[in-house]
Parts: structure tokens; C-alpha cells; sequence
């Protein structure tokens, strides 16, 4: 990578002039001599003066981007060791918590090249903490919506609806925002960590909390479309975000 990938030089000349620099390379910590370097000793001498890469880019580092990624050990920071018995089967998390919660544990508890303490408890936490508090807001759109069958697709003009969901859609803008920026930063931590908030303090503790009886009451009026509308929207939004770290 960006060489081998191709089967460069022998062939895919082209493919690896479009391709040259690459975006970004992920490894652990212990490969910063032994892979990020090599690649970077490759480049200086391709990207030469005389060099084959040389046509494509002068002076070109490798890859633009660097994602470092840290040991993990156990709950206690000690490292994993089967003499220690304090190794932990990931099969074991996966068939508890699922692939979902294991993935938003590793992303949002710290920077990815930060050493990370792992066990089965830490990402029942973040089971508990994020991802049921996600869940329990959608049960609770899916259960009234069932009920009522709210037309979605009817426009509801965000100027035209009550203040409370104007400010969610406010919320919900500066989340786009905010992830947009951070992920492209290659910052997944604080991406998710900003998913996070907005659910749980934003969307589910001040804006379910505060609109229930919107839902609740039999009248399916403009008041209650909108609250649909927004929520809806809101959830569909939030998946999306959360779609590159929890599919």
C-alpha cells in the first residue's frame, strides 16, 4: 500500500497514477518504523528525481493521512496475556452486546492511538449508555406512529413548526456539521462522541421527554404531524451519521 495493492510495478501503471498519494494508512502503534516509515523511504526514493513515480508526484510523501492505532489491554490496563487469564474472546462480546456496541466502544472511548482498556463490562456500558437510549427513541416513534400512520411525506415547512422542533432541526444541523468535519478530519473519537450527546442529551432526555403528550393525545393535527416529522427526520439523520462507525 499504495504499491504492493496494485501488484506495482509490473502492472497498473494507471491505476496507481490516479491512486498516488493514498488518502490515509491505519495500523497499530508498533508499525510506525517498521511499515509507515518503509512506505515513506519508498516514496522519497519513487517520487525522486529520476524516480519511477516521479511523473505523478515530486517529492510526494506515501499517504496524506495517518491513523495510529494503540494496544488494547484489560479492564485493569494490564496487558492481555493467556498465563494472566485476563484475555477477553471477542466471540463472547459479539454474541452479547453485537458487533455495533463493540465497534462504538472502541471508537468513542478514546483516540484511536491512545491505549485502550477493553472487557466485556466497558461495552455493555456503552450498550446501555448510547445505543439502547438510540433504541428506546425509535420504539417510541415506531409504536405511536403505528398507531396514528402519520403521512411522512407531507410537507411541513421547518419555519411553519412550533419552536420546540425548530430548535431540534437547529440541533440536528450542527450535528451534521460538527460529524462532517470530524470525520473528515479522520477524527472518528470525537464524531461519535458528538452522536452521543445529541441522542442522549439532546434528542431523548429534552425533546422526547418534553413533547410526549404531542404524541400521546388523539387529535391528529398540524401540532402532531409535526412532532412525527421532526423525530423522523431526526432519526433517519442520526442513523446516517452513525452509518460509517455502526452500520
Amino acid at each position: 500500500m499504495p504499491y504492493a495493492q496494485w501488484h506495482y510495478p509490473f502492472e497498473n501503471q494507471e491505476v496507481v497514477a490516479g491512486n498516488f498519494p493514498a488518502d490515509y494508512i491505519c495500523e497499530a502503534i508498533d508499525q510506525t518504523r517498521g511499515w509507515f516509515y518503509s512506505l515513506h523511504a519508498l516514496a522519497t526514493l519513487l517520487t525522486d528525481t529520476g524516480g519511477s513515480l516521479a511523473h505523478i508526484a515530486q517529492d510526494s510523501p506515501a499517504f496524506k493521512n495517518a491513523i495510529v492505532l494503540g494496544h488494547i489491554v484489560d479492564e485493569k490496563g494490564e496487558k492481555m496475556s493467556k498465563s494472566k487469564g485476563n484475555t477477553v474472546n471477542p466471540w463472547t462480546v459479539l454474541d452479547a452486546q453485537g458487533a455495533d456496541a463493540l465497534r462504538w466502544y472502541l471508537y468513542s472511548t478514546s483516540p484511536p492511538e491512545n491505549t485502550k482498556r477493553f472487557s466485556q463490562g466497558l461495552v455493555e456500558d456503552t450498550l446501555r449508555d448510547f445505543l439502547m437510549t438510540l433504541w428506546n427513541t425509535y420504539s417510541f416513534l415506531v409504536l405511536y406512529a403505528n398507531l396514528d400512520q402519520p403521512d411522512l411525506q407531507q410537507d411541513v415547512p421547518v419555519s411553519e413548526r412550533p419552536e420546540i422542533d425548530r430548535w431540534l432541526v437547529s440541533k440536528v444541523n450542527v450535528l451534521i456539521r460538527d460529524v462532517t468535519e470530524r470525520l473528515e478530519a479522520y477524527d472518528p473519537t470525537s464524531a461519535s462522541r458528538a452522536i452521543r450527546d445529541f441522542v442522549v442529551n439532546d434528542l431523548s432526555n429534552w425533546y422526547v421527554r418534553r413533547n410526549r403528550r404531542r404524541f400521546w393525545k388523539s387529535e391528529n393535527d398540524g401540532d402532531k404531524l409535526s412532532a412525527y416529522k421532526t423525530l423522523y427526520e431526526t432519526m433517519v439523520i442520526v442513523a446516517k451519521l452513525m452509518a460509517p462507525m455502526a452500520p
